[in-house]
């Protein structure tokens, strides 16, 4: 069935306290989307975010992200008194200050703790029953908090590093309050998280997750199953992950993260993996593989290289891993992040899966008709963007692009007027033989490059942008309700 959606992150909602949130405004959001046609509405990874507070390098692939829990939901469900005076007001409300976000955020999840945490006791139970990864995560953060915030390899107890029983034990004594007011975080988590899935679903919408194929090296999944990583003896990575240099870096790109150890994964049947996409099915309708490439083959980079350049394709477990995955989550619609260099090996895994890949429209114009990402080479299992959060807005792109491809992209899609780009572009996208398009909330409101979500490999002033209060208008919903229904996407 054709279907549109659009692509905002919860970060980027106008939710009070500094940041975008589970709350009234999230459920503001899926009615806007009902309003307008919409059926998906995509975000970003929703896992904590750790250094420079990327999505993509979270401490967990399991766990949800406390900044987005909603201090209103709580006080709104008797969980948690507050003046609304004691969440923080932004200066700049289209932006994050993650700083102050955080330090107010703890200050009153804290008191919640405090407040609910006994007379919540068979439900906190019955979620750690149910949720076997929350006691090692809450662990592992209440140990980093003890320590400072520094990478677990470096925790100053050899045994704590190296998860001795004994030290384990005496950590889990020692840190109890901590651990119980993690878990208590990742219960209210999932509480909203389940009451908003549940609200979409209501409104015919389907939340389309992201999912990077590799984990922090600093996060708690490396801590407890150093057998899942190409690891040393002292839980040192031997070899890390990126991509190899091309036209637009001579020195590629060096990731850091830990690479898989495939054929221990392999042995046990894909078990980790199983459980990842089992926890992912859960949160999610969809979600989108960040990388698929690295399923087919990967590049394997000495670890302490101080480039890309050094590294080596080697091959990963491709069919035999999807084979097992189809058989054990057999219900999660899985889309491709298939951007990138994608070698033979690659084409025929997607083939066999049968996963759609991905197609931007603003790579699409630098003069080559045959460029896959050209308007005229989309198929309809395919889902279509016009830009993604790695990209500048599409108003961004065309103020700052080459002027031969604003040109190409004019008369392409016959506008004039660099002002006019987005409009065109969204027009141009709905149209497409695409079974779904989706639209970066930016590109909707037309936003410039101020509102741009992410550089990729630079740290810090990524991840901050947030929409206006009361943008969300009738007058929008209703024109992209006629776009939706003049495209016959429904």
């Amino acid at each position: 069935m054709r279907c549109s959606g659009i692509l905002l992150h919860i970060t980027s909602l106008p939710s009070p306290g500094g940041i975008g949130s589970l709350g009234q405004e999230a459920y503001d959001f899926v009615d806007f989307l009902q309003a307008a046609g919409m059926r998906i509405w995509q975000v970003l990874p929703v896992g904590p975010t750790g250094y420079g507070d990327s999505p993509y390098q979270s401490t967990s692939v399991f766990a949800g992200n406390p900044l987005l829990i909603s201090c209103r939901k709580l006080r709104e469900d008797g969980l948690l008194s507050y003046q609304d005076g004691e969440e923080m007001v932004p200066l700049d409300p289209e932006k994050v200050d993650y700083e102050q976000v955080k330090i107010n955020k703890d200050h009153l999840l804290r008191r919640c703790f405090n407040q609910s945490a006994d007379r919540l006791k068979d439900q906190l139970e019955a979620f750690e029953a149910a949720h076997p990864w929350v006691t090692d995560f809450a662990l592992f953060t209440a140990a980093k908090n003890h320590f400072g915030q520094v990478m677990w390899t470096k925790w100053p107890d050899e045994g704590l590093r190296l998860r001795r029983p004994e030290a384990l034990e005496k950590y889990r004594r020692i840190l109890d309050k901590e651990i119980r007011f993690q878990i208590f975080c990742q219960y209210l988590f999932r509480r909203q998280w389940a009451d908003l899935k549940k609200y979409c679903k209501e409104h015919g919408v389907r939340l389309f997750g992201d999912m990077p194929i590799y984990v922090a090296e600093d996060s708690a999944d490396t801590w407890t199953h150093p057998e899942v990583f190409q690891l040393n003896r002292d839980r040192v990575p031997k070899r890390v992950a990126g991509v190899p240099p091309d036209l637009f870096s001579a020195d590629g790109q060096l990731w850091g993260n830990p690479l898989y150890r495939w054929p221990n994964l392999r042995f046990h049947r894909f078990r980790w993996w199983v459980d990842r996409m089992r926890g992912m099915a859960e949160l999610y309708d969809m979600v989108r593989i960040d990388h698929f490439i690295g399923f087919a083959n990967y590049w394997s980079i000495p670890y302490g290289a101080p480039n890309a350049r050094g590294g080596k394709w080697v091959k990963a477990p491709g069919k035999a891993l999807f084979k097992r995955l189809k058989e054990a989550v057999p219900d999660l619609q899985i889309i491709a992040e298939d951007l990138g260099e994608a070698s033979p090996r690659v084409h025929k895994l997607l083939d066999y899966c049968g996963f759609p890949g991905m197609k931007v429209l603003t790579f699409g114009f630098d003069g080559d008709e045959t460029n896959p990402h050209f308007p005229g080479n989309y198929t309809k299992n395919s889902v279509a963007y016009t830009g993604t959060h790695d990209n500048d807005t599409t108003l961004g792109w065309a103020e700052k692009t080459d002027p031969k491809a604003l040109d190409f992209a004019k008369r392409t899609l016959h506008f004039s007027e660099v002002s006019e780009a987005p409009e065109a572009f969204i027009q141009a996208l709905f149209n497409l033989p695409c079974d779904i398009v989706i639209v970066p909330m930016q590109d909707v409101l037309g936003l410039g490059g101020y509102a741009r979500m992410n550089f990729p490999s630079t740290i810090g002033g990524n991840w901050l942008w947030r929409m206006k209060p009361g943008v969300l208008t009738q007058e929008l919903s209703m024109k992209y309700f006629l776009l939706n229904k003049q495209t016959n996407r429904r």
